[in-house]
């Protein structure tokens, strides 16, 4: 039986490979010299040509990095690695918490050492060469010293608590980590601009003046109420503009980019944020914080089913089972339904982000809001033309042709 789960796990990996590949390539079936006729008057043709060299160089660094892992993943299944990780950290101990993390660490220092060289070349080679990159090397190496510290202290304390739930709850496991993890993530999703945020940026209240006023008139004219309006210092990584809402109830607070509020004007701003609104009014962001918790459940349940069956562990080449290695085979195992829901969710998605610019158009300015997509996406260099393969797949967003073509039924209404 054993041998036979290897050998679906091992189909896996290469089937998911293979499929991500083809579906890339499907994508670059969209490429073009010469500037599309429904592109005229988003992109000139000389940005659509900057546009369309970055979506290359950026499609081959995918080719080596997605490869380099491929290769990697397919040598720990056939070499026998996960067990050999295994065995070595037993040598320091065997206590379950403490064996969990020590096989968890050597895995994530490796894919870390392997993944470096890789992030140094995307930041400062392909970023920098397309104007993109602001991020000084000393606050790249501060990012990854924080971001390994945060998953020593976040993950590990989450990964040793629901060890322990494991060790001490029995078949009621899934139940009980199932709420644990549901508190951490209602905690995460009010408090992560207060906690995590600023450990790498800085935020400041937006000043008095036109913008804010603009932003308290809109939401007060739609009934939502916004006490905390902040501008990050985004441009110390980057000069792409983005803008998000993030936490819960009294704890929600607006975030514009430094970047954003150079590059636009306060209309284009304003229509950002009403659709930002448009998710909290159409109940998005609850939806989509309980499909999450329910997606966590799920995934706690059968992996509950999975965790202490020996032959799951024999596959990856260890006799006798335990948590991370039951943990590590059923993320594999389970990849395949990983990929159905995360396209229901994609699509689940794409029609929410329909909804929030017809609130938008609707209760602000369509023309506003049209103007403003275009601007992010030509400041992005974003791809406008993508296969429809590659969105049903990939896409969380519509593409900017779709939801601009929708945005016109409402500046029609208007005339």
């Amino acid at each position: 039986m054993y041998t036979t789960l290897f050998y679906i796990i091992l189909i896996i990996i290469i089937a998911d490979y293979f499929l991500d590949r083809y579906i890339g390539y499907l994508n670059t079936t969209r490429w073009s010299d010469r500037l599309p006729d429904e592109l005229k008057g988003i992109y000139d043709a000389e940005k659509y040509a900057r546009q369309q060299a970055y979506q290359r160089e950026n499609y081959r660094f995918g080719l080596v990095s997605s490869g380099l892992s491929f290769i990697l993943i397919l040598a720990m299944m056939l070499l026998s690695g996960f067990a050999f990780i295994n065995d070595l950290s037993a040598t320091v101990s065997i206590h379950p918490a403490i064996w969990a993390l020590l096989f968890f660490g050597m895995l994530l220092l490796a894919a870390e050492i392997i993944s470096l060289p890789l992030g140094i070349y995307d930041t400062f080679v392909i970023e920098e060469k397309y104007g993109f990159n602001r991020t000084a090397p000393k606050t790249f190496f501060l990012d990854k010293l924080k971001g390994w510290l945060l998953a020593l202290v976040i993950g590990g304390g989450i990964l040793s608590l629901v060890i322990w739930i494991y060790g001490n709850t029995g078949r009621w496991f899934w139940v009980v980590a199932w709420g644990t993890l549901a508190l951490f993530s209602v905690f995460m999703s009010m408090f992560y601009s207060q906690v995590i945020v600023p450990l790498f940026n800085k935020q400041t209240p937006l000043p008095e003046g036109e913008l804010r006023n603009a932003i308290n008139n809109f939401a007060g004219s739609v009934g939502f109420r916004i006490d905390h309006i902040y501008v990050i210092d985004g441009s110390k990584r980057s000069v792409k503009a983005n803008a998000y809402f993030t936490g819960l109830g009294s704890k929600k607070r607006i975030v514009l980019y430094d970047t954003l509020i150079e590059e636009m004007t306060t209309e284009e701003i304003v229509a950002v944020l009403a659709h930002e609104i448009g998710h909290y009014r159409k109940k998005h962001v609850v939806q989509g914080l309980v499909l999450g918790l329910l997606q966590t459940g799920l995934l706690l349940f059968l992996f509950s089913v999975f965790v202490e069956s020996p032959n799951v562990s024999r596959a990856l080449g260890v006799e006798e089972p335990n948590f991370h290695i039951g943990l590590v085979a059923f993320t594999l195992l389970y990849s395949p339904v990983s990929m159905v829901t995360g396209i229901l969710l994609n699509m689940l998605s794409r029609r929410n982000e329909f909804q929030a610019d017809a609130f938008a158009a609707e209760h602000y300015s369509p023309e506003a809001l049209s103007s403003a997509l275009k601007k992010l996406s030509v400041k992005n260099l974003s791809n406008l033309t993508p296969h429809p393969a590659y969105v049903f797949f990939n896409y969380s967003h519509p593409p900017l042709l779709q939801r601009l073509e929708q945005i016109k039924k409402f500046e029609k209404d208007d005339r």
